[in-house]
């Protein structure tokens, strides 16, 4: 358990990032910070198929469960691994533009999402419902400005959830199961990467997902 906290030391300077919106500074503080998604799914989906598992994987999964059971964690996505981003609709005129997020959140086999997918579309993707952050571009950009950070990948996420309940998918192709982990999403803060400027939040309480469905 201790790696995982440990290994979010070295995301320190990035952490005063969300010191720019305080309500999201006071989710985040709230929160244990957590280094290893991938570690952490691992842990908590605990699939224990594996040649290696011992005969207790299944025990300590479950303790590790319950070590996190109502707890919210805060974790840094990497703008290099923010895939997860869109670009939505842009109003040249006001500067005001939507950014839609897919709550998959991959880390190594699993994943980790917003609730619990149902779904999965052509591809073996699950369904999930879209999130919208807005904002308002600052003085002088322009669509192409917008859209740039996407294609650079200068945008980075950082996000506040509370782990709920371990879900498993048909894998439609090679068989088996895929599986993750459902959440809920409690607070999103998106920044740009290069300057640590507010792109757009997200809280659970007061805003409802987009309408439609995205792939992973």
């Amino acid at each position: 358990m201790r790696r995982l906290i440990l290994a979010a030391v070295l995301l320190l300077p990035a952490l005063a990032l969300a010191d720019v919106d305080p309500r999201f500074a006071r989710q985040r503080d709230q929160a244990e910070p957590l280094g290893s998604l991938g570690i952490f799914l691992e842990k908590y989906v605990g699939e224990c198929s594996g040649l290696f598992a011992g005969s207790s994987c299944r025990a300590d999964a479950e303790a590790f469960r319950k070590r996190f059971q109502g707890k919210k964690l805060y974790m840094i996505i990497n703008e290099d691994s923010a895939t997860m981003v869109s670009p939505g609709p842009y109003q040249p005129g006001t500067g005001n533009y939507t950014i839609f997020v897919t709550p998959f959140f991959p880390g190594g086999p699993y994943a980790l999402t917003q609730g619990v997918p149902t779904q999965t579309d052509t591809q073996g993707n699950p369904l999930l419902p879209l999130l919208r952050i807005t904002g308002t571009t600052p003085e002088g950009w322009n669509a192409s400005n917008l859209l740039r950070l996407f294609s650079t990948r200068q945008i980075r996420v950082q996000m506040v959830f509370t782990p709920q309940e371990v879900w498993a998918l048909p894998r439609k192709k090679g068989g088996g199961k895929m599986y993750g982990v459902g959440a809920r999403v409690e607070a999103l803060l998106l920044t740009h990467a290069r300057t640590g400027e507010p792109l757009g939040r997200w809280f659970a309480e007061e805003t409802s997902s987009a309408g439609g469905r995205k792939r992973k």
